[in-house]
């Protein structure tokens, strides 16, 4: 019996490929919903499939709210026809217009953002004003992954209130993204994210003691997706969970999430004795992860020891029966900018490629 990730026939299929199986998806959407109790309170992030296909397939389950990290992302949810778009990267510059564009033209959409300082929010009121629109805006909050976000405390709350008085700009509530919380362990992932939200509830209640109410929370990524799920009126938003990928599969195994993007390979050259050469450079898969950057079906015992920009080198002493133009399919370790780095998606069912999804919003 074949593997469930294996083709019938890859004698015309170009290499290095991204194939994805939208089956496995509908799986991925069916736990995500389930684990969050319905889609009141889950907002997916867009960022990890960038494709318009993946969106209306959750959007036929009944989820309307989404966040996004680029501008094209957020366009490519006002042309599904998305509700609620957060775009939770901080506009500034060129970009803070390029927001009230997708504003202006997707008028269906409710587009929001994030800001975390006082001079983000002085530039995108000044453009709310000179276009006359209202702009959403959510407090970015810094709960310990020291990327972006102010920490909760007394300017934080002077933020939100410059938000929630200014005439052209709506409070849409806290945002708090705790993705360096990434412990295999079950109950230590749950009492380190539960200390890191906890600054983001005292702050929620020290506003609402001096009269100014926090409309919305939304909290985590994909490690902390299912502790933020059971929290009652959090929203939560995975963006993994959709694709999954090698990196959180081996962390968070019970999760129940399962594989659907793989990638397909062949081997290119065998340079050495023990050496071969597959066609999975920097250009193929994401080169941020220490070596191994993929799993290899059926080479897990070869290590891999060298990466170029078309070449990925892996050391398989026992390669007398390995050839060049073998074929393989690997799981990257990690997903989102693996997809960024491909035109389309080739769709697999019934181990046949019936398809394929343009990866729309892969460029800033």
């Amino acid at each position: 019996m074949r593997n469930w990730y294996s083709l019938k026939n890859t004698e015309d299929l170009v290499s290095p490929a991204l194939l994805v199986y939208p089956d496995r998806i509908e799986k991925n959407i069916r736990k995500m919903i389930e684990m969050a109790e319905g889609t009141d309170f889950l907002r997916p992030h867009v960022k990890t499939h960038k494709t318009a296909e993946i969106i209306q397939m959750q959007m036929a389950h009944g989820i309307h709210k989404f966040k996004c990290a680029t501008i094209p992302e957020a366009q490519l949810l006002g042309k599904c026809g998305a509700k609620d778009i957060l775009l939770a990267m901080q506009p500034v510059g060129a970009n803070i217009g390029r927001f009230f564009d997708l504003i202006t033209a997707y008028p269906k959409s409710e587009f929001s953002t994030i800001v975390d300082n006082l001079k983000s929010i002085s530039a995108i009121s000044e453009m709310a004003e000179k276009r006359d629109l209202e702009a959403a805006l959510y407090l970015d909050l810094n709960t310990g992954m020291n990327r972006t976000g102010i920490a909760p405390g007394e300017t934080a709350i002077t933020l939100f209130k410059t938000i929630t008085l200014h005439p052209k700009l709506k409070s849409k509530g806290l945002h708090a993204y705790d993705g360096h919380l990434r412990h295999t362990e079950p109950a230590t992932q749950k009492t380190t994210c539960d200390a890191a939200f906890n600054g983001v509830l005292k702050l929620k209640e020290a506003l609402k003691s001096e009269g100014f109410m926090v409309e919305n929370i939304v909290a985590g990524g994909s490690p902390t997706f299912p502790i933020h799920a059971k929290r009652p009126g959090v929203e939560a938003s995975p963006g993994t969970t959709l694709l999954w990928d090698n990196g959180y599969g081996t962390l968070f195994p019970d999760m129940g999430f399962v594989t659907a993007a793989v990638l397909f390979t062949r081997i290119i050259s065998k340079p050495g004795p023990s050496l071969i050469c597959l066609d999975l450079g920097h250009k193929a898969i994401a080169p941020e992860m220490p070596f191994p950057r993929v799993r290899i079906f059926g080479l897990e015992h070869c290590g891999q020891t060298a990466q170029s920009e078309e070449h990925l080198v892996v050391n398989c002493p026992e390669n007398n029966n390995l050839e060049v133009g073998d074929a393989y399919y690997a799981i990257p370790q990690h997903i989102c900018p693996t997809v960024a780095k491909y035109n389309e998606l080739l769709t697999v069912e019934d181990r046949e490629i019936t398809g394929s999804w343009q990866v729309a919003a892969r460029d800033h």
